[in-house]
């Protein structure tokens, strides 16, 4: 039985987070799930395997990201705006530095 996918409406903010997501590297979770038929046709889980896959940062995606943040005119944002941006970098540095201590 094929899966139905659901197309997402993907915004710009989406396509920076998964730019921004390969290019620091991530965990990913893989459930595999092994079914068996009982007597009556029912589907019981037979058996369930959870294993974590590390990607690595990806050097191309790195690339892009450093000319993205060049292409940022700093110059022309007030101090509230700068503020904002290395709270968001700081945020994004401390949620890759957890990825990488839980591994």
């Amino acid at each position: 039985m094929k899966k139905k996918y659901e197309i997402k409406k993907t915004t710009e903010e989406d396509v920076k987070s998964a730019l921004l997501k390969k290019a620091l590297g991530y965990v990913a979770e893989e459930v595999v799930e092994e079914y068996i038929k009982d007597q009556d046709d029912n589907l019981i889980l037979n058996k369930r395997k959870v294993t974590s896959k590390v990607v690595p940062a990806d050097i191309p995606a790195v690339k892009v990201v450093l000319d993205l943040i060049k292409d940022d005119d700093f110059s022309s944002m007030s101090d509230e705006e700068l503020m904002q941006e290395k709270d968001r970098l700081l945020e994004l540095l401390n949620n890759y530095e957890e990825v990488n201590d839980d591994n």
